[in-house]
């Protein structure tokens, strides 16, 4: 917890007000509406945020080091896709200043929505504090042009600097000089769905106040993000994360095993015990668990649909309690379950998003607290098990992996990199898997309704293969699944999700325990395509009952690009560019980047070194994969 009147925040001793015309010196606790409404009149144009001075600075915390990663993984044109835009409704007849005002009082009891996150001269990114100051709002009337649409798509889709500029956008759009719409544009690197909530609640509260006159309480900010880091984390129990998918027992919401922060500097040799697990789960996985139905030819297509059903609710529950699991294990079981019979593989890996959260003073911090956890299910042994069995297979597997010392998801993939420079070839976990609980809202169906959603262009360019969400609402659940068109065509898509729908509420309405030779007559997903490559795991293949048999390996898709030779002074200047980014002071050219003792947190640093140097062609995921740098060097293109 961090110190009362910690400098650059608000008081954390008492409640913020916040009213309409509160004048005089904030004592504690309490915020002053005229200091937090300064600041310069809007152009209407986009502007960086304020420069101001540093206040603190600390280590990203796991959920921070995932996101600041994974934007640096994109690129620049498809880094929207992580933001989070959101227009909350608004009290009629606010002035531009009432909203400012608002705006501003949070950004000042919010570290969060003030933090930069540079790289340091070691080639490791921070988080950087800055003092209170105005956030910069673009107003925009609607004058029945296109300029609102043009201000919002600007504000949205604009790539965020996430070295200079706060991690919060505004823009404002009036009618008559009164606020008619409030659009913000958050990047996930310091929100995730619960500090949504919260933030929306804290606008509301002071945007309903300030209509009606009145001044408005808020609770007292007991955490800030930087915080986070020294004082520890936790994996939690709240509805809807990782924690509540092994076990039946737990309780809402109870708080899980505190954990210790995880530093940039933690040791990554043979003897760090924290990874030892870790990496013997890594030699177990397929090297491409899609490898059966990946096809050769580069994917140009990639889709999107959702299928949301009233029934899958009580029928997840039903088996849950007949299994004495939690209904997002069942749902987990059936993709799982599914994979298996549609790729043949018997194990499945995926990374699930899961959310540390600690107990009461971390609950409500503004900042990203959830990464993906590295998990593989692998099938019971015998010639055909049962959903029941698979279902108690998933639940063990999620809880193993969180029963293991954590890692972050930069160093879980630096255990994949060194798994792959022993392989020679890439291990690909490339499928991501989410649950997400939004009681008490309705589904608004009584009755299944699939929809195919636009293409996900941005996504798809991210590299990933599969992207598998449940939402559960108070009536309903809802399937979502984004696909690369080189692993599932659009109809296998739609049959995927149908087929999770038909196995849960079929296994729930007879009571009869299926078995996994019988899910593809149920799913009717598609045979294999035609050029589809042959699948490669760790361990011998194991046919799977009622799955296509693969054939031999005909190429590795998986596999990095294939660089040419190196242009002269290429070589050296990847070599030096690592030295400089923090790496060894003398990398082995024969090794690769990760395997010669390169950190993927300094792989920005890195490529941003060769840049300057007058080199591109390097992305992340090239540093990332099993190439020596000598080869690297041939993927260089001078500029």
């Amino acid at each position: 917890m961090p110190a009362t009147g910690t400098p650059g925040t608000a008081p954390t001793t008492g409640p913020a007000q916040f009213g309409p015309e509160k004048a005089g010196r904030a004592g504690a606790g309490q915020e002053n509406t005229n200091a937090a409404r300064g600041g310069p009149e809007d152009t209407g144009t986009p502007r960086p945020s304020p420069a101001s001075r540093e206040v603190r600075r600390a280590e990203l915390n796991r959920g921070q080091r995932y996101f600041w990663l994974h934007h640096h993984q994109l690129p620049a044109d498809a880094r929207h896709d992580t933001h989070i835009v959101l227009d909350p409704p608004l009290p009629e007849g606010l002035a531009p200043a009432r909203v400012r005002a608002a705006l501003n009082l949070l950004v000042r009891r919010h570290e969060g929505m003030r933090t930069t996150f540079p790289v340091g001269e070691d080639g490791l990114p921070r988080q950087i504090v800055h003092a209170p100051a105005p956030l910069p709002v673009r107003v925009v009337a609607a004058d029945g042009g296109g300029a609102v649409a043009e201000a919002v798509r600007d504000c949205s889709q604009r790539d965020f600097d996430l070295a200079a500029e706060w991690p919060v956008r505004a823009c404002l759009v009036t009618v008559d000089g009164r606020v008619r719409r409030l659009v913000l544009v958050l990047n996930h690197i310091s929100f995730d769905d619960w500090s949504i909530a919260a933030l929306l609640r804290e606008l509301d509260a002071l945007l309903t106040a300030a209509a009606a006159g009145r001044p408005a309480a808020l609770p007292p900010v007991l955490c800030q993000p930087a915080d986070l880091p020294t004082t520890g984390t936790a994996q939690d129990g709240a509805p809807g994360t990782a924690q509540d998918i092994a076990s039946g027992t737990a309780q809402d919401g109870a708080p899980g095993t505190a954990r210790d922060a995880v530093q940039d500097t933690a040791p990554r040799g043979p003897a760090d015990g924290r990874r030892a697990p870790w990496r013997a789960e890594a030699a177990r996985l397929p090297s491409d668990l899609y490898a059966a139905r990946r096809t050769s030819a580069e994917a140009r297509e990639s889709y999107s649909a959702t299928l949301t059903s009233p029934r899958l609710l009580p029928a997840a529950r039903e088996v849950a309690g007949r299994l004495q699991v939690w209904p997002s294990a069942v749902h987990m079981a059936a993709f799982t379950a599914l994979t298996a019979v549609y790729t043949g593989s018997p194990v499945v890996p995926f990374w699930l998003f899961s959310s540390h959260r600690g107990d009461a003073p971390t609950m409500d911090v503004l900042t990203c607290m959830f990464d993906p956890l590295l998990t593989a299910v692998r099938l019971p042994d015998g010639d055909d098990p049962t959903f029941g069995e698979i279902v108690r297979a998933t639940a063990d597997a999620v809880r193993h992996a969180q029963e293991r010392p954590p890692l972050a998801y930069d160093e879980t993939l630096e255990l994949l990199a060194e798994e792959a420079g022993r392989r020679g070839r890439p291990v690909r976990v490339e499928t991501e898997v989410n649950f997400l609980n939004h009681a008490p809202r309705s589904c608004g169906t009584r009755r299944t309704r699939f929809a195919r959603n636009p293409e996900p262009v941005a996504w798809a360019r991210s590299g990933a293969d599969a992207y598998f969400r449940v939402h559960e609402w108070a009536d309903g659940v809802t399937l979502a699944l984004r696909a690369s068109g080189a692993v599932l065509s659009a109809h296998a898509v739609e049959r995927f999700l149908r087929g999770c729908e038909e196995l849960i509420t079929k296994q729930a309405d007879t009571g009869d325990d299926l078995r996994l030779s019988e899910l593809a007559g149920l799913s009717a997903l598609p045979e294999p395509a035609a050029d589809a490559t042959g699948h490669d795991t760790a361990s011998p293949d194991t046919a799977l009952p009622g799955a296509a048999v693969p054939g031999a390996a005909t190429a590795d898709t998986g596999a990095p690009r294939t660089p040419g030779p190196a242009a002269p002074g290429a070589e050296e200047a990847l070599l030096r560019a690592v030295a400089e980014a923090g790496g060894p002071a003398a990398p082995d050219a024969g090794a690769g980047y990760v395997a010669g003792g390169g950190r993927l947190l300094r792989a920005p640093a890195v490529l941003a070194a060769l840049h300057a140097a007058g080199w591109n062609g390097l992305s992340v995921r090239d540093l990332a994969g099993p190439l020596p740098l000598r080869d690297l060097a041939g993927l260089l293109v001078a500029r």
